[in-house]
């Protein structure tokens, strides 16, 4: 059953943009609302690491390496999360995650969505 379901990833030139979206189906809106939500990417042979986050209270963070060409926003009426991805470079090729953190109710994991930047 599925909790995240991404979508928007593929193959782009550098220098382009893509928006990756995550929904959440299965959830009513007094379970997505207050969870805070990030997405996450992970390259062969690395850890996966955190490149956007936003909480219930729409306070966001961003990695390094994304602040200023990427933007995490969410829709709580569409139980949806997004992320912009403007001037994408070839770093920034890998699968991308969806992560929903509903705190005593547990954390929650997409299947991930491919991002390819050529150069």
């Amino acid at each position: 059953q599925v909790q995240l379901a991404e979508s928007g990833g593929g193959l782009v030139q550098a220098g382009g943009s893509l928006r990756l979206s995550c929904h959440a189906p299965r959830n009513i809106f007094s379970v997505f609302s207050p969870s805070d939500m990030a997405w996450y990417r992970q390259v062969p042979g690395k850890e996966r690491e955190l490149v956007a986050s936003i909480t219930s209270t729409y306070s966001t963070t961003y990695a390094d390496s994304v602040k200023g060409r990427f933007t995490i926003s969410r829709d709580n009426s569409r139980k949806k999360v997004y992320l912009q991805m403007n001037s994408l470079k070839p770093e920034d090729t890998g699968v991308y995650y969806c992560h929903q953190d509903r705190h005593s109710s547990g954390v929650y994991w997409g299947q991930g969505t491919q991002v390819t930047v050529s150069s």
